[in-house]
């Protein structure tokens, strides 16, 4: 759906947009999501396979939820040429910007010996979940599978609604993953919460998937941990009138095309660039294949009075994807506070940055990047406080620690201090 909206109606459009954007996990599918995971946790393999049938259409014997070897060896003559050399230079670029994000454990020792430090651990064990349905993303691998490696984690259990494409497999393997499993939904993220006779149980679940594996991720939190809980995906565009209209209408396209809940806006100071990008729009459009998927999300165009009032938009709706369209970029980027990854100039659209440039394309949605970050390398580290005193350390603190317990009515607490010194 595409809508011009003037300035005069701008500001009801935007509150509409943010209220549009917010997470909502109170859905009638919850209750089919709560049955399925409470099957899988009772009956494990035979539940998988159960829901797989009913849900993906597809017959799986006992045995056969683990992909073998033998099958991701054949996946490498059923994938497109140059798909691997194009994969292999995304590797190489997401895996040197996710190792600048490595933190250092650090230790310190104060007066009379008093030592306070932290550790990173990496998790033991992650499952990543990679979407089927309507396209196949071996970039979605790479961006969950390489953060955890740099991280260190010790296993990493890939899933995904059977059949795995070729490309994925492939993706898989190139990228490190210890094991791959053909289970997609909820009954999925339910396996990898709770584990089965087949699947390992995990420490947490990352990777986008639709409204049943976010409801599952929110129903199995706390027996597991989660990345986020992804809403539907959104790029604001902010531009000036020099602008090309060709490059945005086609950079509001490709955000259209991911699911009909997709929303693609344009803020510009510019009614003739807005008209230009109008036409352009339903130009391209016309020749795509998802086109049907485009006419049912939204591409709204807004008039503003101002590349500042732009701004003020950009950090009130904190979009996943920012494109700065303007001159000089890099001084707008000082004034942006709240956007999952931001593209400067009109040579830097999302595209690129989804699939190859190196920053993790996994991004805060539902507006939660006024306070959440891309996926990255501390999503799969622990960090562990270190607090080592001496007597006399503890001695020079003890009347202090004493009298806020008695304050806090912790008696134990209290006691626990001057057992040392009584």
């Amino acid at each position: 759906m595409l809508k011009v909206v003037g300035k005069n109606k701008v500001a009801a459009e935007v509150a509409r947009l943010v209220k549009k954007k917010e997470i909502s996990l109170e859905r009638p599918e919850a209750k089919i999501v709560r049955e399925i995971v409470a099957a899988v946790k009772a009956d494990g393999d035979k539940a998988l396979l159960s829901c797989t049938e009913k849900f993906d259409k597809v017959k799986l014997q006992a045995g056969s939820l683990l992909i073998s070897a033998e099958e991701i060896k054949k996946a490498y003559k059923k994938i497109r040429a140059g798909f691997l050399d194009a994969l292999t230079k995304a590797k190489q670029n997401i895996t040197a910007y996710h190792q600048k994000e490595q933190g250092d454990e650090w230790f310190e020792t104060l007066p009379l010996d008093v030592v306070l430090g932290q550790r990173l651990i990496p998790l033991d064990k992650v499952g990543v979940y990679v979407p089927g349905g309507r396209a196949v993303y071996p970039s979605s691998v790479l961006m969950n599978v390489i953060p955890a490696k740099v991280a260190r984690v010790r296993q990493i259990i890939l899933v995904s609604p059977p059949p795995i494409d070729p490309h994925v497999l492939v993706a898989a393997a190139e990228a490190g993953v210890d094991a791959v499993y053909q289970i997609g939904g909820a009954q999925a993220i339910a396996a990898l919460a709770y584990g089965t006779e087949t699947v390992p149980r995990v420490d947490k679940i990352v990777g986008p998937g639709n409204i049943f594996v976010t409801l599952a991720k929110k129903e199995v939190f706390g027996a597991v941990g989660i990345e986020s809980l992804a809403g539907p995906s959104d790029v604001l565009i902010v531009a000036d009138q020099d602008a090309d209209a060709e490059f945005i209408a086609a950079d509001l396209l490709a955000q259209a095309e991911h699911d009909p809940s997709a929303c693609a806006v344009l803020a510009t100071n510019s009614r003739k660039l807005i008209d230009r990008v109008e036409k352009e729009v339903i130009k391209q459009e016309a020749k795509l294949k998802r086109k049907k998927i485009i006419e049912q999300a939204e591409i709204v165009l807004l008039e503003v009075d101002s590349i500042n009032q732009a701004i003020e938009i950009a950090n009130q709706i904190a979009p996943e994807h920012l494109e700065l369209e303007v001159g000089s970029p890099q001084r707008v980027l000082e004034k942006i506070r709240n956007a999952g990854a931001v593209f400067l100039g009109p040579h830097s659209p999302v595209a690129v940055g989804d699939y190859i440039a190196g920053p993790n394309h996994v991004l805060p949605t539902g507006g939660t990047a006024r306070f959440a970050s891309p996926l990255g390398v501390y999503d799969f580290v622990k960090h562990q406080s270190i607090i080592g005193y001496t007597k006399p350390a503890l001695k020079n603190v003890w009347k202090d620690v004493k009298l806020l317990a008695e304050i806090e009515g912790l008696d134990a607490h209290a006691r626990s201090i001057d057992a040392r010194f009584a």
